[in-house]
């Protein structure tokens, strides 16, 4: 099963182009990373810069609307993520709950849509798609 472990750090949305990072945390962030990589469950993962670099294109009039960031009605954005692989929703919320996170961080986790999951129409029309998993 595939889970992706969402990093929402909070203040994040009104967080400057330019965050200085924390070599001391940054570095423990990085054993976590390991401990991930050495038990064989870690597919990817990132980091994303602030939401006030990035943009956000809507399609509420029918018409692609593009608005840069940052977005005054975001209250929770993304740090960043993890997609790991493991054998239930509780083994990805155990590894969830060793991340070295701060005070001001909450994980989400969510499980990856499977082709099992889909209806068998659902499946033949997304079929083209499966050699994009790696």
């Amino acid at each position: 099963m595939r889970f992706m472990m969402l990093m929402i750090p909070l203040g994040y949305e009104n967080a400057p182009p330019e965050v200085p990072l924390d070599p001391e945390r940054v570095a423990a962030m990085m054993r976590y990373n390991e401990a991930l990589k050495d038990a064989g469950v870690l597919i990817t993962l990132d980091g994303l810069h602030p939401p006030s670099t990035g943009a956000r294109v809507s399609f509420a009039t029918g018409q692609p609307i593009v608005t840069d960031g940052p977005f005054a009605e975001a209250k929770e954005v993304l740090g960043g993520y993890w997609m790991i692989e493991v054998a239930s929703r509780a083994e990805a919320i155990a590894w969830a709950k060793k991340c070295p996170a701060s005070a001001n961080e909450i994980i989400e986790v969510r499980q990856v849509q499977e082709m099992a999951d889909y209806s068998p129409e659902v499946q033949e029309i997304v079929s083209g798609f499966g050699d994009l998993k790696t």
